[in-house]
């Protein structure tokens, strides 16, 4: 069974800076993409960012300039790097991997940013 657990969310103020995790356990087999999601209260889950076993990343235009997503080759571990939070980041952010026809989520970990 592969389980996604994240890590790294927390209160921070506008302007600073938080790195999540999130390893994929269960599986010695790579999992082709882990993304990362978020959801912030009364909205809807937005794709933030992207990263294939291959190297590939795509990260949310309203986020690139100040959110990295990076992963360690075909190891299925991934970070997201945030930086000049905003309190408009504040969500629960999870991530997401697709493994042999079947959809995995972590559990999310909440980010909080402060005015």
């Amino acid at each position: 069974q592969v389980q996604l657990v994240e890590s790294g969310g927390g209160l921070v103020q506008a302007g600073g800076s938080l790195r999540l995790s999130c390893a994929a356990s269960g599986t010695s087999f790579s999992i082709n993409t882990i993304d990362w999601y978020r959801q912030a209260p009364g909205k809807q889950r937005e794709l933030v960012a992207s990263a294939t076993s291959g190297g590939r990343t795509n990260t949310a235009d309203s986020v690139k300039d100040r959110f990295t997503i990076s992963r360690l080759g075909a190891k299925n571990t991934v970070y997201l790097q945030m930086n000049n939070l905003k309190p408009d980041d504040t969500a629960v952010y999870s991530c997401h991997g697709y493994f042999l026809g079947r959809d995995y989520w972590g559990q999310g970990t909440q980010v909080t940013v402060s005015s």
